[in-house]
């Protein structure tokens, strides 16, 4: 994979046929597309080993998690391949959007939870009916992946934008296609006097958490905002799901949204490539993210794994806008009759075959010391 996307609709298609080894195997073994938002099938394939023979079965259990739309597609992979080997244990992961995952968590109602940012202290305050003995919620990074600018504008195949002019359409202070500031970075685009039309996420999301950070890293005199799971912009339109906002920029002209890589190439949607100041604008693909996710440290403490993200990268080629999404446990008391068959599930996700399998589905990998920290947290884990 190359870190510059081609242009135009036929490279548009061979960028979509690239990834459709992700919309493929995502979808496999499931009635649900893989932009339909809705749960993973939950019935256990017959089988004795994944391929390669390396997932570890815990007792046989069902599993109930929800939580980020951003890793919908790996869950569904994951679960696939782990009950083809565990028969017997069903894993059921409801994409509702990292804040509705927590909320399940901490009420005591899932296994575990997928985010793709880190809880408050106040939610971590709330997690007794989750963690008993007295354990406490710590966050495991999972997967990372760049978090695309996608637009619908007739006639416009290449867009650059940067973070003050990105702040200032998201925040109604851009309002058309032939601002200024958007033909001075595209000086050979047609640029229409169209309206622009915004559109954010509705629920509460991860994907908002860190696009929103981003903007106030960036630009924080353009985005005064503090980053949020709730949309704190102006104006604009919303739309529930990753899924969603994808299909409502596809269907509105002059649109532009903010959505995970996978779902835009997915919609066969034009992402704008970012100008950080740095070289030449970036593109969002896996392997730029990845540069810009190789710095990122850990911030947690006490086995909290919980990562500080660069969105300012000064390598040449690292796209800013990433996440990192999280699978949220207890750090002791998670619940006897499903933990260990949720703990081989995870350590299987974060070993080097659930991680190397990612490079097929559109994800970024996170640094090697990184997981090993993942793997051995889990190791310890009860």
């Amino acid at each position: 994979m190359t870190s510059q996307r081609p242009r135009g609709p036929r490279a548009l298609a061979t960028a979509l046929a690239a990834l459709s080894g992700v919309l493929a195997l995502a979808s496999c073994g499931s009635d649900d597309s893989p932009e339909s938002g809705g749960s993973p099938s939950a019935t256990s394939a017959s089988g004795t080993a994944a391929p390669g023979g390396k997932v570890k079965c815990g007792k046989a259990a069902t599993l109930q998690a929800s939580g980020s739309t951003a890793q919908q597609n790996a869950m569904r992979f994951w679960i696939r391949n782990y009950q083809k080997a565990c028969d017997g244990t069903r894993i059921q992961y409801e994409g509702s959007g990292s804040g509705a995952g927590q909320k399940d968590f901490l009420a005591g109602r899932t296994a575990f939870a997928g985010s793709d940012s880190a809880l408050k202290e106040s939610q971590r305050d709330r997690a007794d009916k989750a963690c008993a003995d007295g354990g406490r919620a710590i966050h495991l990074p999972m997967l990372g992946g760049p978090i695309a600018v996608a637009f619908n504008l007739s006639g416009v195949e290449k867009l650059v934008l940067d973070a003050p002019t990105l702040a200032r359409i998201f925040d109604g202070k851009i309002t058309k296609w032939n601002d200024p500031a958007i033909k001075k970075l595209n000086p050979k685009a047609d640029l229409p006097a169209a309206a622009i039309k915004t559109v954010h996420r509705s629920d509460e999301s991860g994907t908002t958490d860190n696009f929103t950070a981003y903007l106030h890293a960036a630009t924080p005199s353009a985005w005064p905002h503090p980053h949020d799971q709730k949309w704190r912009g102006k104006g604009g339109d919303s739309a529930d799901g990753s899924s969603g906002l994808a299909a409502k920029v596809k269907e509105t002209e002059g649109a532009i949204g903010y959505v995970e890589l996978a779902y835009a190439l997915g919609k066969t949607l034009p992402t704008a490539s970012i100008d950080n100041g740095t070289g030449a604008p970036v593109d969002p693909t896996v392997v730029n993210a990845s540069k810009a996710l190789s710095g990122a440290k850990i911030a947690g403490s006490d086995g909290d794994l919980v990562l500080d993200l660069d969105y300012q990268p000064k390598a040449a080629g690292a796209y800013p806008i990433g996440m990192v999404t999280y699978e949220i446990v207890c750090d002791k008391g998670n619940k006897p009759k499903t933990w260990p068959a949720t703990k081989d599930f995870l350590l299987y996700a974060a070993g080097m075959q659930g991680q190397q399998d990612l490079s097929f589905q559109g994800y970024a990998t996170l640094p090697a010391k990184v997981m090993d920290k993942v793997r051995s947290k889990l190791d310890g884990i009860s």
